[in-house]
């Protein structure tokens, strides 16, 4: 009962990846991110008021290869998350929904953050 002439059934091997669904993802991923840095926010903030040892062992911590590498993350995913909110308002107000305005404005947000994440630690 094998039919060759039925065409195939969708998926993501069949469609281009477009750019609009990339930071729909990326919008989500980098809210939940975010709420990991919020974690390690409050830590921060605990650890200060807690006194200088465990300010130190924490510091120590963030100025390690993986910290410095989750801090640059989460600077990234706020500015993309900004950036990308800033989109979706414009949306809201009824602008930029035709393929050409949201694929230049995906591309813009996306380059933006890069941008900015590079400006902000540039100045640290």
């Amino acid at each position: 009962m094998s039919n060759t002439e039925r065409p195939l059934s969708p998926h993501l091997s069949i469609y281009r990846w477009p750019i609009t669904m990339t930071l729909s993802i990326l919008h989500r991923i980098t809210g939940v991110a975010m709420s990991f840095g919020l974690i390690v926010l409050t830590w921060w903030l605990v650890a200060i008021a807690a006194g200088g040892a465990d300010y130190e062992r924490l510091l120590a911590l963030l100025s390690s290869l993986l910290g410095r590498i989750c801090l640059i993350g989460w600077s990234f995913a706020f500015f993309l998350h900004l950036a990308n909110g800033v989109r979706h308002f414009f949306w809201d107000l009824g602008h930029g929904f035709e393929i050409k305005q949201a694929n230049a404005s995906a591309w813009f947000v996306l380059l933006l953050a890069i941008v900015m994440t590079a400006i902000f630690w540039a100045l640290l």
